[in-house]
């Protein structure tokens, strides 16, 4: 009775009540392993969940400088197809951090940005605009693209920034992740919309080109974690030796492009 007095139905109240408890329960865990690791000293494991590219072409560099640095201390990879998966996993399983496409807020989750991700039109050498310093998302109509994957989180929103814009394209030349798309672009089978990512060079030498795109608010990308204040110390050294090496190694693009 006396939620109903204040307004607050019984099942949202009950609701609320499991929500908090579960995500104490979660921090509770988390404390209890690190508290384990520091008994142990320099040993531990710190895990991660990302997406299936990610970590050759955001991780790669860390992971040697953290195995370096920490060789008895374990790196343990939960691969999930979205950003949105990454958000579940990290709220319901002992895991330390998930590298996403930053989103909305999140209940439970603290996001942190670490780099802007121009977009860049592939294609194959000798296709239009493959000899073009920059293209306009409105040119983009009548093209056949290969499209990225809808229930990922940068394919949902590069679509969504291509109905804003208006565009109107072909027939989909397929669908695939961003290195299939890649590939496909390179082998002709069509363009393709990808973020820049780090140690990727903008047009190439080879039988992909890659353009930057204007007109297209760059995609987002970092760290979510329950916490920040509760991350061992390994999982923050880890953090941030992802972190150092992505900005060290950012596609520049031109300002006046995008």
């Amino acid at each position: 009775m006396e939620y109903q007095t204040r307004g607050v139905p019984p099942f949202g109240a009950s609701r609320l009540l499991y929500t908090a408890a579960r995500e104490s329960m979660g921090g509770i865990e988390l404390a209890l392993r690190r508290i384990s690791e520091l008994a142990q000293g320099e040993t531990g494991t710190v895990r991660v969940t990302t997406g299936a590219t990610t970590v050759r072409h955001f991780m790669s560099e860390a992971v040697v400088e953290f195995r370096f640095r920490h060789p008895r201390v374990s790196l343990e990879f939960h691969t999930d197809s979205s950003s949105s998966g990454c958000f579940a996993a990290l709220a319901k399983e002992d895991l330390d951090l998930a590298w996403i496409t930053i989103s909305k807020p999140v209940r439970g989750i603290e996001q942190r940005p670490v780099m802007d991700l121009p977009w860049v039109l592939a294609m194959r050498t000798g296709e239009i605009y493959a000899d073009r310093a920059w293209v306009s998302v409105e040119e983009l109509s009548g093209l056949r693209l290969i499209r990225l994957p809808g229930g990922s989180s940068s394919g949902s929103t590069l679509d969504a920034a291509l109905t804003k814009s208006g565009v109107s394209l072909r027939p989909d030349a397929g669908i695939a992740d961003w290195d299939t798309a890649l590939l496909l672009a390179e082998l002709g089978v069509g363009h393709a919309i990808v973020p820049a990512l780090p140690g990727h060079p903008l047009y190439g030498d080879g039988l992909v080109r890659l353009v930057p795109l204007r007109g297209l608010s760059p995609l987002k990308v970092g760290w979510a974690v329950r916490k920040w204040d509760a991350l061992s110390p390994f999982a923050r050294s880890f953090a941030d030796a992802v972190t150092r090496n992505c900005r060290a190694r950012a596609t520049r693009i031109d300002p006046a492009v995008i």
